[in-house]
């Protein structure tokens, strides 16, 4: 493992500059920052889903995967020419994703976010990495970036999607279905 951390502020960002994992510098608000940034972002809020109760062990064991994944996802956006995602944390998230669907009813209607605390909380994580996907869409269309970033992100909203169904059934047994005729 490389260096620790010691101590936490250095002072270098006060000039409203980021040092980026080559060494280099780069505004705070760089399309760069912004999509590690917002990768971040979804793994805090697949935290905060994890730190309910209600979530069921292979839920919680996916998602605590998923964390680790998103941890090397940002560690690739931040350090330029950097590779750690592969096809084959695509490929899991897709198997992960069929297996949580598989027990689920069809969707008939659209779902609005919510169905309890968890699955409300994923729904919110499921924004963030659909975010985090236009953030590192965006800086594609100015810096080298590799499709398994974009592909994983977009299978990672998915997958949130059909968690928040997985998790509203283990809250309460019910999801808010959007019904504009009320």
């Amino acid at each position: 493992m490389g260096n620790r951390l010691s101590k936490i502020y250095t002072r270098t960002g006060d000039d409203g500059t980021t040092g980026l994992g080559d060494g280099s510098r780069t505004p705070k608000d760089s399309a760069r920052v912004e999509a590690y940034g917002t990768v971040d972002e979804a793994n805090s809020a697949i935290g905060v889903i994890l730190a309910s109760a209600a979530v069921p062990a292979a839920v919680r064991d996916c998602l605590t995967e998923v964390q680790h994944d998103l941890f090397e996802l940002g560690g690739e956006l931040c350090i330029p020419g950097h590779s750690a995602v592969t096809a084959d944390f695509i490929d899991r998230l897709e198997s992960d994703l069929d297996g949580f669907n598989e027990d689920l009813p069809r969707l008939k209607e659209f779902i609005l976010p919510g169905g309890g605390p968890a699955a409300a909380a994923c729904h919110v994580a499921r924004t963030i990495a659909r975010r985090a996907e236009r953030r590192v869409f965006t800086l594609s269309q100015t810096e080298d970036v590799r499709p398994e970033a974009i592909q994983y992100l977009n299978r990672l909203s998915d997958l949130l999607f059909v968690v928040a169904r997985v998790l509203a059934r283990a809250e309460n047994g019910q999801e808010v279905l959007w019904n504009r005729a009320r």
